[in-house]
């Protein structure tokens, strides 16, 4: 069935949760000429409030909010979907190659990912980033790295339950080799738990940036980033202003929608019938 058409099919969820996705990365791509302001530009009084000139006030050192929203998706978005690809590439292929070959390979890659997934992740981060410091080069190996142990154990899972399978043995008995197997024999039929785990590991990993920016430790300001918008103004919401929980909505409202589609793309792969 082509995609326009499993499109139409997909549930009210499903639709607006691609709606909602889409909308996001026209932001995150025309942030630029969408802000009014300059991401770092001060532009007024400290909280000045909601008006004709600041649409959403401005925050702690006068900038524009809505500026600082606009450029926060680019931002925040941007690290997380490099932070989660990397996480892929990284724990998809070890956990791939430790099911394939098995053995020796198999047992050291799987006591490495043990030994990281019995630390918690949130220490581990804060020790890792007081370490190496906090740019965004920084942040994105140290959460790729963590969030790879998930991708591994899943990855590993998947493809052990298709190594055994008769076609593959015929690729091996017919002298195909260890990349061509990978490409052609596993990854074909991993893709459906994968596209789906891709989903859900962005919003942890959206999720976890955010948790990190609020406490101080994720993009180095002043660049805008959603969990430090938080946190910087979060004094507003002692005066009844709402302004601090605007970008704790777009994150939720992102997190919500990506869940829409990660539960219809399950729903896809299973199988399922309405």
């Amino acid at each position: 069935m082509p995609w326009y058409q499993s499109l139409k099919q997909a549930p009210l969820s499903a639709q607006l949760g691609l709606l909602i996705i889409a909308l996001y990365a026209l932001v995150t791509l025309l942030a630029h000429w969408l802000a009014p302001y300059g991401e770092t530009e001060i532009v007024g009084d400290v909280y000045a409030p909601w008006g004709a000139e600041f649409l959403l006030g401005t925050d702690n050192l006068g900038r524009d909010m809505l500026s600082r929203l606009l450029y926060g998706a680019q931002n925040t978005l941007g690290i997380a979907l490099a932070t989660t690809l990397l996480a892929f590439a990284l724990g998809g292929l070890a956990g791939i190659l430790a099911a394939v070959v098995g053995g020796w390979l198999d047992q050291l890659l799987s006591r490495v990912v043990d030994v990281l997934m019995a630390i918690p992740a949130l220490i581990f981060a804060l020790l890792m980033l007081t370490i190496v410091g906090t740019s965004t080069l920084s942040l994105i190996l140290v959460i790729a790295i963590l969030d790879a142990t998930r991708v591994f154990r899943l990855a590993r899972a998947v493809a052990q339950s298709i190594v055994v399978m008769d076609y593959v043995e015929a690729a091996r008995l017919r002298g195909e080799g260890l990349w061509w197997l990978i490409r052609h024999e596993i990854l074909p039929n991993a893709m459906p738990p994968l596209i789906a785990e891709f989903g859900l590991r962005f919003c942890f990993v959206f999720l976890f940036i955010s948790a990190l920016s609020f406490l101080g430790l994720g993009n180095p300001p002043p660049a805008a980033d959603w969990g430090a918008m938080v946190r910087e103004n979060a004094t507003l919401i002692t005066f009844g202003d709402i302004t601090p929980l605007l970008p704790a909505a777009a994150i939720a409202l992102l997190t919500v929608a990506v869940n829409f589609v990660v539960d219809w793309l399950l729903h896809q792969a299973s199988g399922l019938k309405e």
